[in-house]
């Protein structure tokens, strides 16, 4: 099964500008809707001569925007999202809302004109489960409505029934597939992304901030196998209906990953605990562990990570010495506000 002409909300995002990068290279036409809210230009620039790509610079909660664009497709990933606990703890209306009206348009445009849809979700659905590693139909945990902090692995589950109500009721073709710590070049730490936030401080010398006791432990994946994974599932009609994990086993304290982070950096920095109420206020919840189960992506599409953590943390170091780490601007991009303020390349 193959997909000639793919449609990615969320593609100037990091792990959206990545995944478009792959489906050009595979020959697909390929159009964005980003709104820039979290994603970057600078994610993308580097395709603007491609005559395969088109830009929208709009929200993917414009509905009629995204009907028609849906309808002129083979194949969607929806990737639009607000990312980040650091963002719910922040902006928790505007988080909770764009998390699932964006969902419930592009899954309503997909029903309509049936198209198949693989929808990102997120480790953080497993809430404040013990049951290590997460399997995909394991029960999850949540923490109470008023910590702000559950409010983005709450919606972020509503996303996923939402999309599996789709498949249950009209066999729509939906995929959805649970990210663990996805990591690499072009993600910030503006969000609280703890791995280029380690990566910018020891290159500046900086100290370190690990958050609590740096005991808490966690899975770093590559983007670039998380991609190899994201291109595969939708090929796969045994996939359709099921929730799919991607995540690496490789497990680290956080204490530990600042070490690692700066034996590869060289960097003298020291590290700096910081009180997660300090960080995030009063009452915050965090998790020890959070390790995936990936046995049913290595049944469908016989995906296994192959990037190590060290050559993951040498890329990104790499790739950010002397760069604007961490910016968010948008300098030199379209401001959005029409439904289609830009495009780049060709109408197809």
């Amino acid at each position: 099964m193959s997909f000639d002409k793919i449609l990615v909300t969320g593609g100037a995002g990091f792990i959206g500008s990545h995944l478009c990068d792959a489906l050009l290279q595979d020959g697909g036409a390929v159009t964005v809707i980003d709104d820039l809210s979290t994603g970057r230009w600078t994610n993308i620039d580097h395709l603007k001569r491609n005559p395969e790509l088109r830009v929208i610079v709009a929200s993917a909660t414009e509905r009629d925007l995204v009907m028609d664009e849906v309808a002129n497709h083979d194949l969607v990933y929806h990737l639009a999202s607000a990312v980040g606990v650091k963002l719910i703890i922040d902006q928790p209306v505007r988080t909770v809302e764009r998390i699932f009206q964006t969902t419930d348009v592009v899954l309503a445009a997909c029903a309509r004109f049936r198209r198949p849809v693989l929808l990102t979700s997120t480790s953080e659905v497993y809430g404040k489960s013990t049951s290590v590693p997460f399997h995909e139909d394991s029960d999850v945990v949540m923490g109470p409505t008023a910590k702000r902090r559950w409010a983005y692995a709450c919606a972020k589950a509503l996303d996923e029934f939402l999309a599996l109500a789709h498949h249950y009721q009209s066999s729509l073709p939906v995929h959805i597939v649970r990210l663990f710590n996805t990591v690499g070049p072009r993600q910030t730490g503006q969000y609280g992304m703890v791995v280029p936030s380690f990566v910018r401080q020891a290159l500046d010398g900086h100290p370190l901030t690990v958050y609590g006791t740096g005991s808490q432990r966690r899975c770093f994946c590559s983007v670039h196998d998380v991609v190899r994974g994201l291109l595969q599932l939708p090929t796969v009609e045994e996939a359709a209906g099921k929730v799919v994990n991607l995540g690496t086993q490789e497990e680290i304290s956080i204490l530990d990953l600042a070490q690692l982070v700066i034996a590869i950096t060289g960097s003298q920095s020291p590290v700096e605990l910081v009180p997660y109420e300090q960080a995030y206020g009063a009452g915050f919840d965090d998790m020890m562990r959070r390790v995936p189960d990936t046995s049913r992506a290595e049944e469908l599409i016989s995906w296994k990570p192959v990037w190590n953590l060290a050559s993951i943390i040498e890329e990104i170091a790499g790739g950010s010495a002397g760069a604007s780490f961490g910016s968010n601007s948008v300098r030199d991009a379209p401001s959005a506000g029409s439904p289609v303020a830009s495009s780049l390349g060709g109408h197809r």
